[in-house]
Order: structure tokens, then sequence, then C-alpha cells
């Protein structure tokens, strides 16, 4: 992941973006932030975004909007970013890990009956390696059951279901914008997306000390602004989301091509809608393939070796989820980005052929 390389390509216009915010001495939630939350709301669809600090803040300060707190269970998938997890917990409520499906490693809509309890108030789908979780299943059951649905969409902006962008067919949407996403900061951020005035409305009291008038605090809120340079950073970005989503799509595609048949080794699944955050690939060698990879100066990364439900934060609720353990053991995430040249990704896939 070489974020300086991405950096490299919009250098020129980074540049003016970062003196025209220095020139209009205003730092947080000014006409960049602004334009930019018009701009996102639009590519996703929808009537409103409001940015934030993080993804992580993104998901728990909807969830707090949306009334979710103490003595609630909020419905997670088992293989996600313990981020996932966490936002839930920061609410006071209970994450209740659901396992995936193995093939797509979203959550699996066919066990939701089994975690539904009378405090059940959520469930988060999460759109992982940006590719969409099944959202008619997962909405459907919602609604059946007369729980909210908040799409995790923080490694899928752009990625599409049935059609429609995500982040705007639940009640709401997270993003993340860390620098290694597909639209990334040069530091960090967030945004929520929604067509629910009042929750929009909400939310923009939670992420800046429950203010509507400055100083008069009608909530219990937080402190969690986009900035202004960040957000005219991610304007760049955005313009170009869908030329880099494409160049994401092309690498994947040759990947899957070149890929094909090499003993051991499991491809992911594809689909119409993904946009490729991760290309992970699963090997019950997986740390001698790092290794194979590592010495032809090819760097991998494990998403996630330990999951959420292993972790010491989570552990002692003694929560068994097998298909995500099963994965946790054997995924690995080759080099994908836009700027990866042809010959690189051939030197993956020749090192990928001849490795044991």
């Amino acid at each position: 992941m070489d974020l300086a390389a991405g950096a490299a390509a919009v250098q020129d216009e980074l540049e003016v973006a970062f003196r025209r915010v220095v020139r209009s001495g205003h730092w947080m939630l000014g006409q960049e932030v602004a334009a930019f939350e018009r701009e996102l709301a639009a590519y996703c669809g929808v009537r409103h975004c409001v940015g934030v600090a993080s993804g992580l803040d993104a998901l728990q300060l909807t969830l707090r909007a949306l009334g979710v707190g103490p003595g609630d269970e909020v419905l997670v998938p088992g293989y996600t970013a313990v981020a996932t997890w966490m936002a839930v917990s920061l609410t006071g409520a209970r994450p209740v890990g659901v396992d995936v499906d193995p093939v797509t490693f979203t959550l699996d809509p066919e066990l939701l009956d089994a975690a539904l309890t009378a405090r059940t108030r959520a469930v988060v789908p999460v759109h992982l390696c940006g590719r969409p979780a099944d959202l008619d299943a997962i909405g459907s059951w919602a609604a059946a059951n007369g729980v909210l649905m908040l799409e995790d969409a923080c490694q899928a902006i752009g990625a599409t279901w049935q059609g429609r962008r995500v982040g705007s067919i639940g009640v709401a949407g997270a993003f993340s914008f860390y620098p290694t996403k597909n639209l990334g900061a040069l530091g960090d951020g967030g945004a929520v997306t929604t067509d629910d005035d009042a929750l929009a409305s909400r939310l923009r009291l939670l992420r800046t000390y429950g203010w509507r008038e400055r100083g008069d605090s009608e909530i219990v809120g937080d402190n969690s602004r986009l900035d202004e340079l960040q957000a005219a950073f991610l304007r760049i970005g955005l313009a170009r989301l869908d030329e880099t989503t494409m160049r994401r799509r092309t690498l994947a595609a040759r990947y899957l091509e070149g890929l094909e048949g090499v003993p051991g080794l499991t491809l992911p699944a594809a689909g119409p809608g993904h946009v490729w955050h991760l290309f992970v690939v699963q090997h019950s060698r997986r740390d001698e393939l790092r290794e194979a990879l590592a010495a032809r100066g090819i760097g991998t990364l494990v998403h996630y070796e330990v999951p959420p439900h292993a972790t010491r934060a989570y552990r002692a609720a003694g929560m068994r989820l097998p298909v995500t353990e099963w994965l946790a053991g054997r995924v690995v995430s080759l080099p994908l980005r836009p700027e990866l040249g042809g010959e690189a990704a051939e030197a993956v896939i020749a090192t990928l052929r001849c490795s044991p």
C-alpha cells in the first residue's frame, strides 16, 4: 500500500485545495465540508450527508441518533473490522456476532433468526472488501422483525446493490475515509448518508456537542467533525472515484483470470456491484504463501487474523463463529490499488503460480 503514490497522482490539485482552505481562514464545518456533503449525497442518491471524524464515529453516532443504547442488542457480522463491534459498544449496547457466508464473507441472512431476541434493535450488514452484503434478504428480515438496518459501507463507497448505491438502502449508511479506503483522506474522516431528515438533523447535533446554536447544547453530544482541509481533499478524490474504481475492477479481473486454477488457492467471489477495496484470497498454508511473496518484494496483509469476537475486548462473551474462525486462518489480501501497474500485477500472479 503506497499512499504517497496515490497522493502524487493528484498533487497539484491537493496543493490548490490546501491553499484555498488556508486562505479561507475557516477550518471546521465551513464551505468545503458543506460542498463535500452535497456532492457525496448526490453521488449516493440520498438527501443528506453528514461529515464526521471517522468511520467508527459514523457508525456509533448513527446508532445513538437512532436511540440504540444500554440494554439493546445489535447484530453484527463476525468477520469484519473490530470497529463495527466497538461502535455498538460505545453506545452502551451489546454487539451480537452473526457468522458470515463462506463465499461472500458478508453476514449470512439465514443465521439472523437464531440471533434475534427481544432486545434486538438493529442489524449492521458490512459491505466487506467492497462487496455489498445481501441487502434484499437482510432488509426484508429487518422489516419483518421491526429491526433497524444500518449499512456499514466503510469499505465499499461506490458499490451498488440492485442498481442502487450502498449507503442509500438502509436507514443510513456509514462511510470511512481512512487513507487506505477507496476514497481516502490525507488523515481521517467519515460520513453518514441518509434520506431521513430527522436522523440527519440529530446527527448534526451529536457531532458538535449537541449544538444547534453555538454554546447551547440541546442534547449530550460529541466532538466529531470532518475538517475543512480533509473535505477539500476528499472532493478531489470523489470526482475521480468512478475512474479509480474502474482501475480496481480491471486489476481484480486480471487477478481472477491469471490466478484461476492455482493449486490450494481459493479466489474471491466477483459481483456486479463489487468495488474491490481488497482482493482477498484463501490458502491452507497462508503463512508460507506470504513468505514466498515477501521474498519477491510483494507485500500482503491479513484481514482479519484475530476476528472481533476473539479479541481480548470481546472474548469473555464466549461466542463461537466457525466460518469466521476458519476464514481468519486462511485469508490473505493481495496488493490492489489504482496506481498498481500491469507489470506489478503480473509479478504477483507469476509468484503465486510458482509458489508451493
